[in-house]
């Protein structure tokens, strides 16, 4: 099972390059279910439907540590700093989608977390992970 790739919104390219600042910024991971509005036309985290409800997931999400690093004189690299993971509660923790979000605001990225866009399960006491240390999101044209 592999994930499928990070897709960005429709105003990220923007939101790069006017004001979010990926290296400085604070940003959180969520996770949707099936039910979820995901989609490249969602602009903020409030506008999302669908977040898991399990015990061992908090509401909107965990920290998500992200670096830039430049390929070209125009184009950037976002990498996540290290896996994001959660412990299923007391019921099995299932998400179709990750989402990667500012704190407080616009929706940067997301993508499926399996690439058939099947459903991904951790049972009771298993860890749910997204991501790994230096893991790359995409590269971005910028201005």
């Amino acid at each position: 099972m592999a994930a499928g790739a990070w897709t960005l919104t429709n105003g990220a390219a923007k939101l790069f390059t006017d004001a979010m600042n990926i290296d400085t910024g604070t940003f959180k991971m969520s996770l949707h279910t099936s039910a979820g509005n995901v989609a490249v036309t969602s602009t903020t985290f409030a506008g999302l439907t669908g977040e898991v409800v399990n015990t061992g997931y908090t509401a909107g999400g965990a920290a998500c540590a992200l670096t830039t690093a430049t390929v070209t004189t125009n184009d950037v690299k976002a990498t996540q700093d290290a896996a994001v993971q959660w412990t299923a509660g007391t019921t099995d923790l299932v998400a179709k989608w990750a989402v990667i979000y500012e704190s407080g605001g616009s929706v940067l990225c997301f993508a499926l977390l399996e690439a058939g866009g099947a459903n991904v399960t951790a049972t009771i006491g298993n860890t749910f992970t997204v991501g790994g240390t230096a893991a790359e999101l995409f590269t971005i044209a910028v201005p």
